[in-house]
């Protein structure tokens, strides 16, 4: 079994820096209220940013197998949150964005489908605990 580390520490008050073992930092903090500095992603945003990264990868990866061109792609997520501590999500949809002309929509379905149900792992984590739903929608050009 393979492991993974990360290393997280404390800059002042809530404001940390953590780096994992592709050795890259990333800056994370509270807003000036809660005795942060404001000057990072909030934690639980990263977990937003994790499950589009993990999706997102496999996707692109599998409609490039299937020779699918894409011009442009990105994706929305929103989540919703308990309103009581500890204020977890309680459901996330990710709307894949597509652009680009003749983009077959049973592509797109199936890459989609393969990433949530079988290849990201981020998803495989947060669907334990918090209902994830998608949706897409193919442009032919970005406005």
């Amino acid at each position: 079994m393979a492991s993974r580390k990360a290393y997280i520490k404390q800059i002042k008050g809530i404001t940390f820096a953590g780096k994992t073992d592709s050795n890259h930092w990333v800056t994370m903090d509270g807003p000036e209220d809660f005795g942060g500095s404001n000057a990072g992603i909030r934690p639980k945003e990263l977990i937003l940013i994790s499950l589009g990264g993990c999706t997102g990868s496999d996707v692109v990866s599998i409609l490039s197998k299937k020779r699918v061109k894409v011009d442009d792609f990105e994706m929305n997520i929103s989540a919703e949150v308990a309103e009581t501590h500890p204020q977890v999500f309680t459901s996330i949809h990710i709307e894949f964005v597509f652009y680009g002309k003749d983009i077959d929509p049973k592509d797109v379905e199936r890459a989609i489908d393969l990433s949530q149900t079988k290849y990201c792992s981020v998803t495989a984590m947060l669907e334990k605990s918090v209902k994830i739903t998608h949706s897409f929608r193919i442009e032919a050009e970005k406005k």
